[in-house]
Parts: structure tokens; C-alpha cells; sequence
């Protein structure tokens, strides 16, 4: 709505100089003072104004000699050598709309609101921004053998629900989402399919973890069609999460179905989910930027697969590889900083991008 600055405005606390007094072994009078909050004094011939950082430059002024650079008294300046050598036409001024002309585009549509975004908003009096509504997700975990995290006493064929832990988290550590619903469903078709029907109602995408693959009682698939969802993917060429299946609505509700194991739930949401709901919440720059690592040694063996491999940070641009037994090794989970994508058939120490928790 204005330029930014708005106006001529000292870099830094000095004096408001014009070239021709610029002068060695001579005191220089300071005729008065320019504050931040207030307008420019005018100057007079042959003297300075004393000036602070933000303050509006006076119109006759060439430039802005350093405090540091002066021997002050109260009523004059003396120039040092460093304001002699080095001062020019336009130092340490900001000149008006340098940052931004009045009805230049600072910000693109689809831009997320972080704190520095925030700063730019206020300054151009942007209080009130359209913005996109947060989208509602739901967390369906499935899985006769999954108990929930408070069962104290459990039998050798029970699990808790560490996938539930596992999404909300990070769903959570993302103001752009609202869990709307978590629910747990055993394996019963009906059952499932009522659960679903109601989380494709609510929400605007559903995550599931378990019963993706195709076993006896893999009912997901199914489910799935039955709801009204419609396959766009089911299966990648990925470790661990190989199974992984992707469904959209008529009306544009993702469905996004994970394996049951912990490590490849938990991967799989980090990696697939979330920047599928960036995109759907309206960002434009939705793609995740992962760092990028070298291991501190090579993977064991070639996998045909692009393979995510859990690790550990050593030092700036280094990890190392956690020894796992699987995608149901939580121990190995819980000692990463993240993971690692490593092409088909490499054995090489990278580098690889790494994707941070």
C-alpha cells in the first residue's frame, strides 16, 4: 500500500552529512537531530544532524557518516579517517522503495504464513489475509491384534497402537491440519466400511494404517471402492511401505492407505502424507526439501527398491546408518533423526537426501 521504506532512512546512528563538509581537522556544528517517529529537521549550511537508525534523512542530506567514525563533543563532530576514506553519495541511507514500490506483489498466493511472512504482512498492513481453511484429516488405525497405549496387561499377540502415536504427532506439528477424527477398527468389513464412510463424510482426507496388502483379511482395498473412492495408486517400488495405496473421491477427498508396521507407517506418513495434505491445503511450494547427507559408511547390499533407510546425524552433513531388524523395529525408530532415500541397486555412500523428523 506504500513504498518500503516509506521514505529516506539512516542505516545507522551517525550524522546527516552533505559532501562539501566533509572535511579533515575542521569541527563541524550539529545544527539539530532526526529521531525515528518523527520528520526530518531541515539542515543548515555548513553543519550536520545528529541522526538514529530509522530515522527520516533529511532532503539536502548526501549522506550518513558512522557515530563510530566521528569525534564527538556536544555541539560538533570531528571526521575520523574511516569517514574521510570511505564515505560516499548515499551511505548508509535506505533509500525510499528499495525494498518495494507502492502496488508491487511482495507475497504470491499460496504462500504459507511463517513468523517472517507474518512480518511482512503487518508492515504493509495486511492484518486480516485470506487464507485457506484448515484442512480436517482422519487417523484410522485397523488391526485385531492393536490395543490402545494404556492396556498395561497384554497378551503375546497384542500390540499397542504405536501407528496412532506415530500420525497424530505429526499431524500435530502442523497448524495448517486439524485431526478431526481418530478412531481404531478391528478387521470386520462392515465395520470398517461404516467407520470410513463416516471419516470421508467429516474430513477432507483419511489416513489408515494396516490392511493395505492382500492377505485374508486385508479388507482396506475393498472398503475403499466401496465408499466411493477411486485407486490412483496401490503399490510402489519403496522399502519398507511397498504396499502403500493413494485413492481420491469425486469430490476431492484423499484417501492415502499405509502397511500396518510402525516404521513403514511412520515413514510413510512423513514421506507421502504430509506434503499430499500441503498440497491440498493450498500451498504452492508443497514439495519437501530434504537435506542433503553422506553415510558414514555404505548400505550392506543393493535393493531393488528406492529404500528409506533410518539414521542417525554424526556431524554437519554426515550420518550413519541405525542397524534395524525390520519395519517393526521401534527400538531403531525411536534412535533416528530421520531417514535417509537411497536409489534402486546402490551400495554407495551418497550423497542422499535426508528428511528430517
Amino acid at each position: 500500500d506504500r513504498d518500503s521504506p516509506a521514505a529516506d532512512v539512516s542505516a545507522m546512528d551517525g550524522y546527516a552529512i552533505r559532501m562539501d563538509d566533509l572535511k579533515p581537522g575542521v569541527s563541524v556544528a550539529i545544527s539539530g537531530e532526526s529521531k525515528a517517529g518523527q520528520s526530518a529537521p531541515a539542515m543548515v549550511s555548513g553543519q550536520v544532524v545528529r541522526i538514529f537508525t530509522g530515522a527520516m534523512v533529511p532532503s539536502e542530506c548526501d549522506a550518513i557518516v558512522k557515530r563510530e567514525d566521528t569525534e564527538e563533543s556536544k555541539t560538533s563532530i570531528r571526521f575520523l579517517s574511516p569517514a574521510l576514506d570511505g564515505t560516499r553519495v548515499g551511505s548508509h541511507i535506505r533509500r525510499q522503495g528499495e525494498n518495494a514500490k507502492a502496488g508491487d506483489a511482495v507475497l504470491s498466493s499460496g504462500t504459507e504464513i511463517t513468523p517472517a511472512v507474518a512480518t511482512a504482512l503487518a508492515n504493509f498492513g495486511q492484518t486480516r489475509p485470506a487464507v485457506f481453511d484448515r484442512l480436517k484429516v482422519a487417523v484410522l488405525t485397523t488391526g485385531d491384534e492393536v490395543v490402545d497405549p494404556t492396556t498395561e496387561s497384554l497378551e503375546p499377540w497384542q500390540l499397542r497402537n504405536s501407528n496412532r502415536a506415530a500420525v497424530v504427532a505429526l499431524l500435530s506439528n502442523n497448524p495448517f491440519l486439524k485431526t478431526e477424527l481418530v478412531r481404531h477398527v478391528a478387521d470386520d468389513p462392515e465395520s470398517l466400511r461404516s467407520l470410513l464412510s463416516q471419516a470421508v463424510e467429516r474430513c477432507d482426507a483419511v489416513v489408515m494404517t494396516g490392511g493395505v496388502s492382500k492377505g485374508d483379511y486385508d479388507y482396506v482395498p475393498d472398503t475403499i471402492a466401496s465408499v466411493g473412492g477411486t485407486t490412483v495408486f496401490h503399490g510402489l517400488p519403496i522399502r519398507p511401505g511397498k504396499p502403500i495405496l493413494a485413492a481420491a473421491t469425486d469430490n476431492g477427498k484423499m484417501i492415502l492407505g499405509l502397511p500396518g508396521n510402525p516404521v513403514s507407517a511412520t515413514i510413510n506418513s512423513h514421506r507421502f502424507l504430509l506434503p499430499l495434505l500441503s498440497r491440498m491445503a493450498g500451498k504452492v511450494d508443497w514439495q519437501p526439501r530434504p537435506s542433503i547427507v553422506t553415510l558414514s559408511e555404505p548400505p550392506t547390499r543393493p535393493i531393488p527398491l528406492h529404500t528409506m533407510v533410518l539414521v542417525r546425524k554424526t556431524e554437519t552433513g554426515v550420518v550413519r546408518l541405525i542397524p534395524s531388524k525390520g519395519s517393526g523395529d521401534l527400538v531403531a525408530l525411536a534412535l533416528s533423526d530421520g531417514y535417509v532415500s537411497i536409489n534402486p541397486n546402490e551400495t554407495s555412500v551418497g550423497p542422499w537426501p535426508m528428511y528430517d523428523w
